[in-house]
């Protein structure tokens, strides 16, 4: 990885902890969130999955506001390290254990690259 995207990785990776530990504040079933993004095409490829524990949890987090203050922290928190994006409702998605385990068998990385930008 060159030293530049090394660095704008570590950017991504700062802003998203702050924003985890926001999250986890809440109480709304938030359990932990990761990135993935093609470096060529970024920040347009960059791709957020917030992971919460059930289904229910992520449908009452978009049926709620907290979906929406949950991409306006990310946002706030990735123009801090310099990081613009032009629709983050684009780049941020909501998934749960339970879906995963359900789909994928569990296997996150299998079901990420599938949302990869």
């Amino acid at each position: 990885m060159k030293k530049t995207i090394k660095k704008l990785d570590d950017n991504v990776i700062k802003a998203l902890t702050q924003a985890c530990e926001t999250f986890k504040q809440w109480d709304c079933g938030f359990d932990w969130l990761t990135h993935t993004a093609r470096y060529n095409a970024f920040p347009g490829s960059l791709m957020i999955t917030c992971v919460f524990e059930l289904d229910a949890e992520v449908a009452q987090a978009e049926d709620t506001d907290t979906a929406r203050k949950m991409r306006q922290v990310i946002q706030a928190n990735l123009l801090k390290v310099g990081v613009k994006v032009k629709d983050i409702r684009r780049h941020v998605r909501l998934d749960s254990e339970e879906s995963c385990l359900r789909d994928d068998d569990g296997n996150w990385q299998q079901r990420l690259s599938r949302w990869q930008g």
